[in-house]
């Protein structure tokens, strides 16, 4: 979407034709289209119709606010969801004590900025592309923060190097740099734009803070020495992971940043869980329960730290399964109480789900090749009872256990 059509769009009549399209459905798009090219220029009319699918896909992320917003496509796939800025931008707030200026670099639409923003700080956000810099304007003006937030357009470092020159001074820095480019992913950590490298210098430059989004699978030795390095999931699915820079929690001793060098953020709700992420929980047989670890715990290397608080034990040394006698609960896990411990098997396995008429059976694994939609389909479940069975290893055999969601 160029600047332009972001004009007209934020016009009264833009903002009219959006109120019409704000719940149509697919199949009335090309009735609709005709309608109201009757009404407004065609090429508003195709702007208007980008724009609310657009907010639909993007009420998701966002909520009701996705409907006062604008977007670009890339901007709804790799935008920040509401839920993960705010709670970065609070952790931000928190180390400045709750008023500061941050400069966001490869700001996207305005997610991060808008967070910020609302979190009391003041923001510059910088993006390179003209269009996404408009958009990310806009947005601010929509909700309510044009005087919190400074859109300015040009590359990232470039710009900041200009700000700091000019006197500028910036109490946090964050980055998040672009991570796709025409081909999908971007996995090489210095393939991103700015690359990695770049992006940590620039995060470094945040008087208290730094900070730069990262791919979740970042392996924790590329984690700089002077960073600590947090994994933020949302309901069990992991989103993002997160380099900080300057002092943490536990203060600017290194022994102190070493303990809590590692964090696991579960939203909503549990309290963050933090570790070196070196220790190395004990393995033993399967006991009553078993334990799957939120991603965001086993990202962060703390599946130990989880088995100690249950007083449990992995079933193999490889497999962030803990088993225990206990069922918790624990924020940082979903509990199954086991009722079958067999090696796997799958004739074994569709002669259980016929006898027991299990109808809905949900397919978990770890440490193995099977695949959950193809196993479902040559078990062929049918009936009215429900189960899961758990494919993996049990001290390096692969195994197959069946079980039921505790609570469930």
């Amino acid at each position: 979407m160029d600047p332009r059509t972001l004009t007209t769009l934020r016009t009264a009549d833009g903002e009219r034709l959006l109120e019409q399209l704000r719940d149509f459905q697919p199949g009335q798009e090309l009735a609709l289209a005709t309608r109201l090219r009757r009404e407004h220029p065609a090429e508003l009319v195709s702007a208007a119709l980008t724009q609310a699918r657009l907010r639909q896909r993007a009420r998701a992320k966002f909520g009701a606010e996705a409907d006062a917003m604008f977007f670009t496509p890339g901007g709804v796939e790799q935008s920040t969801r509401a839920d993960v800025a705010t709670h970065r931008a609070r952790r931000i707030a928190e180390r400045l004590g709750g008023s500061g200026r941050v400069a966001d670099l490869c700001c996207g639409i305005g997610a991060d900025a808008v967070a910020l923003a609302r979190a009391g700080l003041a923001v510059l956000a910088v993006d390179a592309d003209p269009a996404t810099c408009a958009v990310a304007e806009a947005n601010a003006a929509a909700l309510g923060l044009a005087d919190r937030v400074e859109v300015v357009c040009g590359d990232a470092a470039g710009t900041l190097a200009a700000a700091l020159a000019d006197g500028d001074a910036f109490d946090a820095v964050f980055l998040d740099p672009a991570r796709r480019d025409g081909r999908g992913r971007i996995f090489d950590p210095e393939g991103y734009s700015p690359p990695l490298s770049t992006a940590v210098e620039l995060a470094r430059l945040g008087r208290a803070v730094g900070a730069v989004k990262v791919a979740p699978g970042i392996p924790h030795e590329a984690v700089p020495d002077d960073a600590t390095a947090e994994w933020v999931s949302v309901r069990g699915d992991v989103k993002e992971a997160v380099l900080w820079f300057g002092a943490p929690a536990g203060g600017p001793d290194p022994a102190a940043r070493a303990a809590e060098r590692f964090t696991a953020t579960l939203l909503p709700g549990a309290p963050p869980l933090r570790g070196p992420g070196t220790a190395q929980a004990p393995d033993g047989p399967v006991l009553r329960y078993l334990h799957e670890p939120d991603g965001a715990v086993v990202r962060a290397h703390l599946v130990a730290e989880v088995a100690e608080q249950l007083g449990g034990h992995l079933i193999d040394p490889t497999i962030a399964y803990i088993t225990a006698d206990t069922p918790g609960p624990s924020p940082y896990t979903s509990a199954y109480e086991i009722t079958d411990v067999l090696p796997f098997n799958l004739k074994r396995l569709r002669a259980i789900v016929r006898e027991r008429a299990i109808g809905t059976l949900t397919v978990k694994k770890r440490g193995s090749a099977v695949q959950p939609e193809e196993l479902r389909r040559r078990v062929k479940p049918a009936g009215p009872n429900a189960a899961t069975v758990i494919v993996t290893r049990v001290a390096g055999a692969p195994t197959m256990l069946l079980a039921q969601p505790v609570g469930g």
